[in-house]
C-alpha cells in the first residue's frame, strides 16, 4: 500500500506537483467543457474586401499573360539499344524551356537542353505538342535553335530588348518549367552584369547576367524579362550545390543572342569571328604558370590566315626545344589573360572587322592589325 511521504517538504511538492498536473488537464479540456455546456452553431467567417491589387503586382500579373503563350515546353528522348534484342528504342532523357523567336516557328532554347538527344517535343501553352526539327546551336553560347511547324494560331514571339544597358538592380521576370512544373514565373532582380561561367563541358560563356529570381533545372531555356516584358536573356545556368536555386542564376544577354540566333537560322551554326590561330585553355594555363606571362599564348598559326598575313608567330620548334612565340596580351586596348576572354572580346566583333593586338613577342610588346576571318 501506498504512503505519504513522511518528510513534510517532499509532501509539499507532491502535492504542487498533483496540482499543476491538474491544472494542465484542465485547460486543455476547457474548450470541451464550454461547448458541451454553451454550445454555438458554426457560422461561416465573413470575407473581407481585397480591393485593388497593388499596381506591381498589376504589372507582374500583366508582364506573365502577355508572354506565357510564347513560351513552350520541351521534352526530350535519347536512343538506347536494348542488349538482348539489340533493338533500338527512345527513352525519356530530360525536360527544359524554350521561347518562340519569330513568325517562322523558330524556337530558342539552351544547347545543353538538347545535347545528346534524338528527338524533341514542343509544347506549348495551349496544349498542343509539336515534334521539333533541330536548325542548329552553337555550344559555346549555349545556345539552340528548333523549330516546329504551327499551322494555326501561331503564339506570339516574345519582344526583344537589349542587355548592354542594363543595370544592376532592375527588375527581372523568368518563366520556364522548373522540374516539370509548366509555366512558372519568378521575380527578382539584376544581381550582376559580365558573370562568366565554366560549363561542365569545359567550355566558359562569358557577359552573363546574374540574378537571384528563382532558376531551377527545367528553368533552362526560358526567357529572362525585364519590367516592359522584352528578353534580356535565356535563363541558362545555376550555381548550387544541392541542384536547386540559391539565388544565383545566370542568363545568356540578349545581345549575345541577337549576334548568334540569326546565323544559326541563316547557316545553321554560328560563324564567329577569329584570327586564324589555334589556342587551348589547358595549355595556356600551362604555360602562363611555367612562364609568370599573362596572356594567350598562340600554339599555332594557320596557313593562308588572317593571323599569318599579319605576322603572328606560333610555338616554334627548335633544337635545344620548343621556343615561345607570340602572347596576345590585349585586344583593341582591352586585356586578355584568358582563351575564354579573347575569344569573348573576338565575339564582339564581326567578321571583316580589324582589330589591335597587343603581342608579347621577344622581350617587348608590339602591336599587330588583323582582319576578322570566319572561324569554327
Amino acid at each position: 500500500m501506498y504512503s505519504a511521504p513522511r518528510d513534510p517538504l517532499i509532501a509539499r511538492l507532491w502535492a504542487l506537483a498533483a496540482i499543476i498536473a491538474l491544472l494542465m488537464l484542465l485547460w486543455h479540456l476547457l474548450p470541451t467543457i464550454t461547448l458541451h455546456f454553451y454550445p454555438e452553431p458554426a457560422t461561416p467567417r465573413t470575407v473581407a474586401a481585397r480591393g485593388d491589387l497593388a499596381a506591381d503586382e498589376k504589372a507582374t500579373i500583366e508582364i506573365f499573360e502577355k508572354a506565357r503563350d510564347s513560351v513552350v515546353f520541351i521534352s526530350t528522348k535519347a536512343l538506347m539499344r536494348d542488349f538482348w534484342t539489340r533493338n533500338v528504342f527512345a527513352v525519356p532523357r530530360g525536360t527544359g524551356s524554350g521561347f518562340i523567336w519569330d513568325d517562322a516557328g523558330h524556337v530558342v532554347t539552351n544547347y545543353h537542353v538538347i545535347e545528346g538527344a534524338a528527338e524533341a517535343t514542343v509544347r506549348l501553352a495551349d496544349g498542343r505538342s509539336y515534334r521539333a526539327a533541330l536548325v542548329g546551336a552553337s555550344p559555346i553560347h549555349d545556345i539552340a535553335v528548333l523549330r516546329i511547324g504551327v499551322a494555326f494560331k501561331r503564339p506570339p514571339p516574345v519582344p526583344i530588348g537589349t542587355s548592354h544597358d542594363l543595370k544592376v538592380g532592375q527588375k527581372v521576370f523568368a518563366i520556364g518549367n522548373p522540374f516539370g512544373l509548366d509555366w512558372t514565373l519568378t521575380t527578382g532582380i539584376v544581381s550582376a552584369l559580365d558573370r562568366s561561367l565554366t560549363t561542365e563541358r569545359g567550355v566558359s560563356i562569358e557577359h552573363l547576367i546574374q540574378t537571384d529570381a528563382a532558376i531551377n533545372p527545367g528553368n533552362s531555356g526560358g526567357p529572362l524579362l525585364d519590367s516592359a516584358g522584352r528578353l534580356i536573356g535565356i535563363n541558362t545556368a545555376i550555381y548550387s550545390p544541392s541542384g536547386a536555386s540559391a539565388g544565383i542564376g545566370f542568363a545568356v544577354p540578349v545581345d549575345t543572342v541577337m549576334r548568334v540566333v540569326p546565323q544559326i537560322i541563316e547557316h545553321g551554326r554560328y560563324l564567329r569571328p577569329a584570327l586564324g590561330i589555334e589556342v587551348d585553355e589547358e595549355l595556356n594555363r600551362r604555360v602562363q604558370q611555367m612562364t609568370g606571362r599573362k596572356g594567350v599564348v598562340v600554339l599555332r598559326v594557320r596557313p593562308d590566315s588572317a593571323a599569318e598575313k599579319a605576322g603572328l608567330r606560333g610555338i616554334q620548334l627548335a633544337p635545344d626545344g620548343l621556343v615561345l612565340g607570340d602572347v596576345i596580351i590585349a585586344l583593341d586596348g582591352q586585356p586578355v589573360d584568358s582563351v575564354g576572354k579573347l575569344l569573348a572580346r573576338l565575339d564582339e566583333r564581326k567578321i571583316g572587322d580589324v582589330v589591335k593586338l597587343s603581342v608579347w613577342r621577344d622581350g617587348k610588346t608590339v602591336e599587330i592589325s588583323v582582319s576578322l576571318e570566319p572561324g569554327a
